[in-house]
């Protein structure tokens, strides 16, 4: 059982890498002086969203998504609007933290709202997958001892490592080398989506190799 649910899972992790490389690679197929330094923004947003569908089409080919109690159209609406709404929230949270962190408040406000937006495709739109918009999940799993499956152990490496990237990532930008990738907020993306592909691989290796430590119990 064990087997199969990490395979599985460095399965699903191996599609979603794949999607970063790809859209890294197909923007600069079709778009004229198309790089992850010069067009920053659109490689940002190409990657945002490439994960973003990736990881809703998985997680739901896998059936990680949890099942809905109702299966009203109502019920179905309600879920999807509560989802986008903590994925909004989660935008603004991420982007009130950096400016307390020294971002500029006003200017390179939409680098700054960017950088969110990714970060929450990396933390909360996976929460949202393999939790749901369900708050004391998210909180359960984040908790010590607080995970209950595979999927959620997988959750605390992947959001960990993708926050870890973003902060490293900044140290560089103070740094008088006038290099293309210090300009606000490229370090720091950059950085985040390292973090995230790092968790994507370490996720499955940490679980395999401390699965007979890892004992999973309802509480």
């Amino acid at each position: 059982m064990w087997d199969v649910e990490i395979r599985g899972m460095a399965s699903a992790h191996a599609i979603i890498a794949s999607s970063i490389f790809l859209a890294t690679v197909i923007p600069a197929v079709f778009l004229e002086n198309f790089s992850v330094y010069g067009t920053h923004m659109v490689w940002l947003y190409s990657v945002a969203g490439s994960v973003a569908v990736v990881n809703i089409a998985v997680f739901r080919l896998l059936g990680i998504i949890p099942p809905t109690k109702k299966n009203t159209l109502s019920f179905k609406i309600n879920r999807l609007f509560r989802s986008c709404l903590y994925f909004l929230l989660s935008c603004l949270f991420y982007h009130t933290v950096v400016v307390l962190y020294g971002a500029p408040l006003l200017e390179s406000a939409l680098e700054t709202f960017s950088l969110a937006v990714l970060l929450s495709t990396f933390t909360t739109l996976r929460c949202l997958c393999i939790l749901g918009p369900n708050i004391q999940a998210w909180i359960r799993v984040f908790s010590r001892d607080g995970a209950l499956s595979v999927w959620d152990t997988s959750l605390q490496i992947t959001t960990g490592c993708s926050l870890v990237g973003a902060w490293l990532g900044a140290f560089p930008i103070p740094l008088d080398w006038d290099r293309p990738w210090q300009v606000w907020p490229v370090s720091c993306t950059l950085g985040a989506t390292a973090g995230f592909l790092t968790g994507l691989l370490v996720a499955p290796v940490w679980i395999h190799w401390h699965r007979k430590l890892l004992t999973y119990k309802l509480k």
